[in-house]
């Protein structure tokens, strides 16, 4: 069942949001080539929990840490590791946040060093993409034309949509209803939801530079395209209103 926030639950959103903001932010400052993703990890987490959150990653379904970190073809849910960032790399960090038990979910792909001309363009497109949907989000809009917007943006650009893992509601869980494809189907027209005032989104386009098939390795956690080609993957968690979205995560 999809819940509307009220606007006290909102502005808790928000506060968690601030902080995945800000951690992110850290992120894209401190992550260089030599880094380990644990180090990463570690200083993350010291952050979020110096502002009074809780990495809601961590426990998570059993997952170990406190941050994901894919870097190249992981498209998502990474296992920060003693692996250590490479001049060329792109890597996504997604980081989800309580705060006095609501929830904020946001990811950026941060290039490593100087990255290949086909990656940075793959990046652009990627935040691209996510901008467009996010303008696409308004009340008694229906979940679909975002969706849409995605899939039609990204392929435009030439680049593939991953079909497997999607966005999804959000607020006092980390995961709630709806789920919200990257991509439009038959299923998703026969459930299209009318987007309500209220409503709490995670919005997260991954896209891929060959096709959009993926496997999950051998820790059971960390997903990859098929065929090894790149991946990227941003995230904002917004709010519907009247007239768009409120994006809490910045």
């Amino acid at each position: 069942m999809i819940v509307c926030k009220s606007k006290r639950e909102i502005e808790l959103m928000r506060k968690a949001g601030r902080i995945v903001a800000d951690a992110l932010e850290i992120a894209n400052e401190i992550a260089k080539k030599g880094m380990t993703t644990e180090t990463l990890n570690r200083k993350l987490e010291k952050y979020v929990l110096q502002k009074g959150g809780i990495p809601v990653f961590k426990g998570y379904r059993g997952y170990p840490k406190s941050i994901c970190t894919s870097i190249n073809e992981e498209i998502v849910h990474g296992i920060p590791s003693q692996r250590k960032l490479r001049d060329g790399d792109i890597l996504s960090v997604d980081i989800g946040v309580e705060y006095n038990k609501y929830v904020a979910d946001a990811a950026i792909t941060i290039p490593i060093g100087v990255i290949s001309k086909g990656a940075e363009n793959l990046l652009n497109v990627c935040e691209e993409t996510l901008n467009k949907a996010i303008e696409t989000i308004c009340a008694n809009n229906r979940l679909s034309e975002v969706s849409r917007s995605i899939q039609n943006y990204v392929e435009s650009k030439g680049f593939s949509v991953i079909r497997d893992y999607t966005g999804h509601g959000i607020g006092r869980k980390m995961h709630e209803a709806p789920q919200i494809p990257n991509f439009v189907n038959k299923e998703l027209l026969k459930s299209d939801e009318i987007l309500l005032q209220g409503m709490a989104l995670a919005i997260e386009p991954m896209i891929c530079v060959g096709k959009h098939y993926t496997e999950v390795l051998k820790n059971r956690w960390t997903v990859v395209t098929r065929d090894r080609k790149l991946s990227a993957h941003f995230e904002h968690t917004v709010v519907v209103t009247e007239n768009g979205a409120d994006i809490l995560t910045v």
